[in-house]
C-alpha cells in the first residue's frame, strides 16, 4: 500500500498581517485613550468653560440707580436707557486681528481699546470686558449685523446716569466714574470691573443706598451667541430714592449770580442745619464724567487753573476777615473785656507794640463804640479788642463758633480750617507766637483759615442766640438729625453782638447792600488782603493779585430766623460792594417765595 503524503498550508503571511494589524489597532486605542485622557483630565477646565459658552450663559442685570431729587420733589439725577458692547477674550481665534477688526467697527482708535482691555488683563478670558459705551443706535445696530463675523462682541443694555440740568448743584450732587481696583476689593456687595459709583458728592456719600441690587438672568445659547431659552432669573432691585434739602429756586439763582466769578454762595435754615443753597463756580458737568475718560483728558481736568471740581464750600480755606470780628466781640462781651459802650478812637490808623496797624477807612471812624465797630467794621476798635483778649481767649471762642472743625456735613472731603494759638505754632513751625501776630487774627488774617459752610454754621448759632446746628443734604426724618453743642454765652451777649449786625444792614453801615424792605436782614461784610499791602505794591502789574476776596454772611429776619447766608468771592473787591448785593437778590427771592 502506498503511503499518503500530508500537506501542510503556509500561514505565516496571513499571521504578520494579523499581528501589524493588532499592533496598529494597539497604537490608535493608545493615541484614542492618551487623547480622551488628555481632553477629560489635563484640558477638562477649558472644555467644560466652551461647553458651557455655547450652552449658558450669565447675564447681569444692572439695577436703576435710586432718583435724586430737590426738597419739592423736582428730580435732578434720573436714568436712561442706554447700550454697552464689551469682549469675550476666550471667543477670539486671533487676538491681534480681533483688535484691529473691532477697532475699525467700532470707530475706537486702536490705542484706546488695548489700554482699555490691558486694564482687566488679569480677569478670567471668559469674563466680557467693556469696550465701549454710550452706544448710538445705529452703533448698536452695526454690531448686531456681524454678529456672526464677530462671535467675541457682546451687547448689553444698561441704565445710564443723567443730569436733568447739567451743572445745577453738580458739586452736591457728585458724579459716578470707572470703579478702581481699590474699591472692588473693599466693595460690599462685590462690585465688578467696568461699574459706575460715586465719586464725589452725594453720589458717593450715600452710593449704597442708591445702588440698588443687580439681578441675574441664566439663558442658554448657541455657538454664534444667539438666544435660544431662559434657565433662571433674579429680577434686578432699583436704589433708594434720595430728596435733598437744596432749593432748586434758590439754587439757581445762586449759580446765575456767581456765573463768570470765582466763589460759593451757602444758605442753610438755621432752625435745622437744612442746607438751601450750596453753589460753587466754577463749574462743571456731570454729565461728562458718565463716559469713561481717557487719561489725557483726565489730567486736562485735574490741571485747569481755575479747578472747576473743587467744591469751595466745603473745601475751600480762605481767612475770615472782618466777619471774625462777630466772634471777637462775642467772646470779649462775654469775658468782660469790654461792655457794648466801650469807645475807641480811629482815626484810620494806630501803632500797637510799636508797629502801625492800619483801618480800611483811612479817614478814620471817630469816637466807636461796639455796635458802631460792627456797623462801620472798624479795624481799630477790633485791634484795640484783640490785644486784651489775647491769642488764646480768641482761639478759645473761635473754637467754641465752630471753626476749626468739620462742621459735619453730609459730603466728603470736608476741611477742618484753622484757628491758629501759641501751641499750634510750636507745634507746626517751631516758633514763638508774637504779640502782633494777634493784632493781625483780631479782624480774620494772619494764618486763621475757615470754609464758607463753617461761617454760615457759626452764623447759624449767632441767629440762634447760642444754639448750633449740624448741616445736613439728605432730607430725614428729625430723629435722625446731629445735634451741636450750644454755646456756654449767654442769650443777652448775642442779642448785642446781632444788634451790630442789623445796624450794619438797616442804619447805612457796610452790609447796607443787603438789606431787602421788610425782611430785616442782619449781616455783616469782610474783605480778606491776599497779600500784604507791600507786596500787593510790588506786584501792581497784576490785578487779581491786588485784589481782595469779598465776604458777607448774615441771616434773616432779626427775631424767628429763617435763612441764613454766607457769600465768598474770590478776588472780588470790597465785601458791602460785591458779595453783599448778591445776598441781597437771595433774601429778596427767599421772602417772596414765602409769601412775605
Amino acid at each position: 500500500m502506498k503511503k499518503e503524503k500530508k500537506i501542510y498550508e503556509d500561514l505565516t503571511p496571513i499571521q504578520d498581517k494579523a499581528k501589524k494589524t493588532l499592533i496598529l489597532v494597539g497604537i490608535v486605542f493608545i493615541l484614542l485613550v492618551f487623547f480622551f485622557w488628555k481632553i477629560q483630565i489635563l484640558d477638562h477646565k477649558k472644555f467644560w468653560r466652551q461647553s458651557e459658552a455655547n450652552r449658558i450663559r450669565e447675564i447681569i442685570l444692572p439695577p436703576q440707580r435710586g432718583l435724586i431729587k430737590d426738597r419739592n420733589g423736582i428730580i435732578l439725577a434720573t436714568n436712561i436707557a442706554s447700550f454697552q458692547v464689551s469682549i469675550i477674550r476666550e471667543n477670539c481665534q486671533d487676538i491681534e486681528q480681533s483688535y484691529q477688526k473691532i477697532s475699525r467697527l467700532l470707530g475706537l482708535e486702536l490705542p484706546v481699546l488695548r489700554e482699555r482691555i490691558e486694564k482687566y488683563k488679569f480677569l478670567p478670558m471668559f469674563q466680557p470686558i467693556v469696550i465701549m459705551d454710550n452706544l448710538k443706535l445705529e452703533e448698536v445696530s452695526r454690531v448686531k449685523a456681524r454678529q456672526s463675523e464677530f462671535p467675541e462682541l457682546i451687547i448689553q443694555s444698561e441704565p445710564k446716569r443723567k443730569y436733568l440740568y447739567e451743572t445745577f448743584a453738580a458739586h452736591v450732587i457728585g458724579y459716578l466714574q470707572e470703579i478702581s481696583q481699590k474699591e472692588i476689593n473693599q466693595s460690599i456687595p462685590k462690585r465688578r470691573p467696568g461699574d459706575l459709583v460715586g465719586k464725589t458728592g452725594i453720589e458717593r456719600e450715600y452710593e449704597s443706598l442708591l445702588v440698588g441690587k443687580e439681578g441675574r438672568v441664566l439663558e442658554i445659547a448657541d455657538s454664534l451667541g444667539r438666544r435660544r431659552g431662559e434657565i433662571s432669573r433674579e429680577e434686578s432691585v432699583p436704589g433708594q430714592n434720595i430728596g435733598l434739602t437744596l432749593d432748586f429756586a434758590l439754587q439757581s439763582r445762586a449759580e446765575e449770580l456767581l456765573e463768570g466769578r470765582e466763589g460759593t454762595v451757602v444758605a442753610l435754615d438755621p432752625r435745622t442745619g437744612e442746607i438751601l443753597v450750596l453753589a460753587s463756580s466754577p463749574t462743571f458737568d456731570p454729565n461728562k464724567f458718565i463716559s469713561r475718560f481717557s487719561p489725557e483728558e483726565w489730567l486736562n481736568l485735574l490741571r485747569d487753573p481755575e479747578y472747576p471740581l473743587e467744591n469751595r464750600a466745603i473745601r475751600g480755606l480762605y481767612a475770615p476777615g472782618s466777619i471774625f470780628k462777630l466772634t471777637l466781640a462775642l467772646g470779649a462781651l462775654d469775658s468782660q473785656v469790654v461792655n457794648e459802650w466801650k469807645t475807641y478812637y480811629c482815626t484810620g490808623s494806630t501803632r500797637i507794640y510799636g508797629h502801625p496797624f492800619s483801618c480800611w477807612f483811612k479817614g478814620g471812624h471817630g469816637s466807636v463804640n461796639l455796635y458802631n465797630a460792627i456797623k462801620y467794621s472798624c479795624n481799630v476798635y477790633f485791634y484795640q479788642v484783640g490785644k486784651l483778649m489775647g491769642i488764646e481767649e480768641i482761639a478759645r471762642y473761635a473754637r467754641m463758633l465752630g471753626l476749626g472743625a468739620l462742621t459735619g456735613i453730609d459730603l466728603p472731603g470736608e476741611k477742618e480750617g484753622l484757628v491758629p494759638d501759641p501751641d499750634w505754632k510750636r507745634r507746626v513751625r517751631n516758633e514763638p507766637w508774637y504779640p502782633g501776630e494777634t493784632i493781625s487774627v483780631s479782624i480774620g488774617q494772619g494764618p486763621l483759615q475757615v470754609t464758607p459752610l463753617q461761617i454760615a454754621t457759626s452764623t447759624a448759632r449767632i441767629a440762634n442766640r447760642g444754639e448750633g446746628v449740624t448741616p445736613y443734604l439728605f432730607k430725614r426724618k428729625k430723629s435722625d438729625r446731629t445735634e451741636s453743642a450750644r454755646a456756654e454765652i449767654p442769650e443777652s451777649i448775642f442779642n448785642k453782638v446781632i444788634t451790630g449786625m442789623w445796624k450794619s444792614v438797616n442804619e447805612g453801615g457796610t452790609g447796607r447792600a443787603a438789606k431787602v424792605q421788610g425782611f430785616d436782614v442782619c449781616g455783616k461784610t469782610g474783605s480778606t488782603q491776599v497779600v500784604s499791602k507791600a507786596t500787593a505794591e510790588k506786584l501792581g502789574q497784576d490785578d487779581k493779585i491786588v485784589k481782595t476776596h469779598s465776604w458777607y454772611t448774615g441771616f434773616a429776619p432779626r427775631d424767628n430766623p429763617e435763612i441764613v447766608i454766607t457769600i465768598l468771592l474770590e478776588y472780588g473787591g470790597m465785601g458791602g460792594a460785591t458779595a453783599a448785593p448778591l445776598a441781597r437778590e437771595i433774601f429778596r427771592l427767599y421772602r417772596d417765595n414765602h409769601d412775605r
